[in-house]
């Protein structure tokens, strides 16, 4: 290339992995638009998101350990992060798979942290992410997959394993986690203000 930059340079440049996991989103809603959609669509769209949230992970190694950190990639990473989380929620929700209550918390929650971030950062403050909202994304994830799987699989006639049951009680403790890092996030924000 022109540039001197390879394939596997740009494949892998965080801003590439971040707007990859933008691109997945539509799909992911395509693939959960039919009114009952099968195994195939949704292991499909199961796939799809597992790929992004590699992605997540991955984008801030690379930016790290590259010096690949940009202005760009502070911005959208998070906020790839979140439409990814809130457009699969919506999906789920419109399928009744998961209560509609539950999406608007987390929803609510990832809008409410981003808008305080915003108003910190108009003010030259910076309000680290915490251990928690860590745990809170990795059960989210947790609960996602397999709600995205949906189906039950049998392995024979009568062992089975229904993925929409195993998602549904890991989004139980992904809402604890949701709710309980945005109440230290909450703490963390008064302390910065006012300090």
């Amino acid at each position: 290339m022109a540039s001197g930059r390879s394939f596997k340079d740009i494949v892998l440049h965080p801003n590439t992995l971040t707007l990859f996991r933008v691109v997945t989103i539509p799909g992911i809603v395509i693939l959960l638009l039919p009114q009952e959609p099968g195994k195939l669509f949704c292991f499909i769209a199961a796939v799809l998101f597992s790929l992004a949230a590699i992605s997540d992970g991955l984008d801030g190694y690379y930016a790290r350990s590259l010096g690949l950190v940009s202005n760009f990639g502070k911005f959208m990473d998070p906020l790839a992060d979140k439409l990814l989380v809130m457009s699969t929620l919506t999906m789920l929700t419109w399928h009744q798979w998961i209560p509609g209550w539950i999406a608007c918390v987390i929803v609510g929650r990832e809008l409410a942290v981003t808008g305080l971030r915003g108003i910190a950062a108009e003010q030259g403050k910076v309000i680290a992410a915490e251990k928690l909202g860590k745990y809170k994304m990795g059960f989210q994830i947790g609960a996602i997959i397999p709600l995205l799987l949906h189906h039950k699989y049998y392995f024979t006639e009568s062992f089975f394993l229904d993925f929409g049951q195993v998602g549904y009680w890991v989004l139980w403790i992904a809402l604890v986690f949701t709710i309980w890092s945005g109440a230290e996030y909450f703490r963390n924000y008064s302390k910065v203000i006012r300090s």
